[in-house]
């Protein structure tokens, strides 16, 4: 079980998205859920994703600074997943 940063909800690793933070720094989604790094697992939901940035959830997970460049490139990762 794991724990979505936007609602709160504990859910199967299937049913949530894995964002991870990589040894040099890189953010991104893992679709796999075997990449190495530091992962936060957020629903398969925009809003979920949105509640989790705006209460900057990804930063302190990951415990850096993270640019408005990569949460509209995860944005659109996750869009395109939904569909």
């Amino acid at each position: 079980m794991r724990k979505c940063l936007g609602c709160d909800e504990m859910l199967g690793k299937k049913g949530l998205l894995r964002i991870v933070r990589s040894k040099e720094g890189d953010i991104s989604l893992d679709l796999t859920g075997k990449k190495s790094g530091r992962g936060a697992y957020i629903c398969k939901d925009l809003a979920c994703f949105e509640k989790a940035v705006k209460k900057k959830a990804f930063e302190r997970s990951f415990k850096c600074k993270i640019p408005d460049e990569v949460y509209s490139h995860l944005k659109e990762e996750i869009t395109a997943q939904e569909e």
